[in-house]
């Protein structure tokens, strides 16, 4: 396996990121955020995408302020997704990433009213673990996601408790912005998003079972 970026763990090739915000009222609630009413869409580069495997050296921009971790399960598209797929038939395997975010660029960039990008677009900002295959809808949504830093349990989620669906991702991502071959889908945070420093090492689990891992590291 390679930790390429733009490239999944099983060698894939990345095309568009597609990133949901708010998805997880407490998680909206804890950054003081309204609940949104249709799902929160915006975009990540797929230079962003770096495979997490084993204790993966990750340099983010430390300088720059608070970089929070906000750990989400990742769904890759399989097919071109066409009107009324389901996750189902859309959806060839899963991962878990983070999405890491520039929070104090973030809330500098949402008083001016200007695009996240520089807040949630930097290089390596999009670590996906090896991805898994589909296990189907009902197994997806009720298994335990996970992520420990340095040892310490820091955020936990199903996706059953997202505001809206996997179904509903799939059929308003697709319908807006089309979905294809290639494409992720980072479904949003659970409550629990907090800081990282230089030398944090963060643990993606699913079920239990660890996908990934990764070492924090300031960008040089």
């Amino acid at each position: 396996m390679s930790n390429h970026r733009g490239m999944m763990s099983d060698g894939r090739q990345v095309r568009n990121v597609y990133c949901i915000g708010r998805n997880y009222r407490l998680h909206a609630a804890e950054l003081g955020n309204a609940v949104p009413e249709q799902p929160m869409v915006f975009l990540k580069p797929s230079h962003a995408v770096i495979t997490m495997e084993t204790d993966t050296m990750l340099p983010l921009p430390l300088d720059r302020g608070a970089v929070h971790h906000e750990v989400e399960l990742v769904l890759r598209i399989g097919r071109r997704v066409k009107p009324g797929m389901t996750a189902a038939e859309a959806v060839d395997a899963f991962g878990l990433g983070i999405d890491f975010t520039l929070r104090d660029v973030q809330d500098i960039l949402k008083q001016k009213g200007h695009p996240w990008l520089a807040a949630k677009g930097v290089l390596n900002s999009a670590p996906v673990t090896r991805v898994l295959p589909f296990p189907g809808t009902e197994t997806l949504e009720r298994t335990i996601f996970a992520m420990h830093n340095n040892g310490r349990l820091v955020q936990e989620g199903r996706a059953e408790e997202m505001l809206f669906s996997l179904d509903t991702l799939i059929e308003y991502t697709a319908r807006h912005y089309g979905l294809g071959e290639g494409d992720l889908l980072f479904t949003g945070t659970p409550a629990g998003v907090g800081p990282v420093q230089a030398g944090d090492r963060l643990e993606l689990s699913w079920d239990g079972e660890l996908l990934g891992s990764c070492v924090i590291a300031a960008q040089i």
